[in-house]
């Protein structure tokens, strides 16, 4: 008796645990190995990695959104068919994501990450680790071992030759992606096919969400 009370109010503790949430939503992912699949996205606030060309820049403020508990958005990814979340921000290793994976997988959820990896530890229980690396910001190392997809954005020339920096550090099994940034897709878009097609180890993510007009 005296263990299980231990254990309940373990679980109350964690799902009280709370994150700043710029967004959630239901949807179809748009990018990578799961393209096509419907996902409950979970947008933390929260980035100090700083690309210039992101969209959602209203994310990178860590105080100026809504506050959410492990429980409640459990209890909003329940109410979807679907049975993967991906956690994006922002930068969700900004936070102890612990927690909300151990209450997600829990509740029947796969969970996935989309991370540039910069983080002072990295948390969460995944499922799949796709991992985004920026020029701006080094990311932790321990991040290495666990990715599943090394997703490059490709906004100039020069970040071709810098995508490959990364592939002897990561698992062997791992996918390789590079993708195009959305407002340079024209000028890049025929570099990374002819890299691609010299260099069949690597694939091409493209944004389709975005072609599909999908939120």
């Amino acid at each position: 008796m005296q263990s299980n009370s231990k254990d309940i109010k373990s679980v109350l503790k964690r799902d009280a645990f709370e994150y700043p949430v710029m967004e959630s939503f239901y949807t179809i992912q748009g990018e990578g190995k799961f393209q096509g699949h419907a996902a409950y996205f979970i947008r933390l606030g929260g980035c100090d990695v700083g690309c210039h060309w992101c969209d959602v820049k209203e994310s990178w403020p860590i105080d100026t959104h809504p506050i959410k508990t492990v429980a409640e958005l459990v209890q909003e990814a329940s109410q979807f068919l679907g049975r993967i979340v991906v956690i994006t921000g922002g930068e969700p290793l900004m936070h102890n994501l612990n927690p909300l994976t151990e209450a997600l997988q829990e509740a029947g959820f796969r969970t996935h990450i989309e991370t540039s990896g910069v983080g002072k530890q990295i948390t969460g229980v995944w499922d799949w680790v796709c991992f985004s690396p920026k020029k701006f910001k080094e990311p932790n190392p321990g991040i290495f071992s666990l990715v599943d997809e090394l997703k490059v954005v490709i906004f100039h020339p020069s970040d071709i030759a810098w995508s490959q920096t990364w592939t002897d550090k990561l698992p062997s099994e791992s996918l390789w992606l590079m993708q195009p940034e959305w407002s340079k897709q024209a000028d890049m878009n025929p570099l990374i096919v002819d890299f691609v097609k010299e260099n069949p180890r690597w694939q091409i993510s493209v944004q389709t969400h975005k072609f599909l007009q999908i939120p």
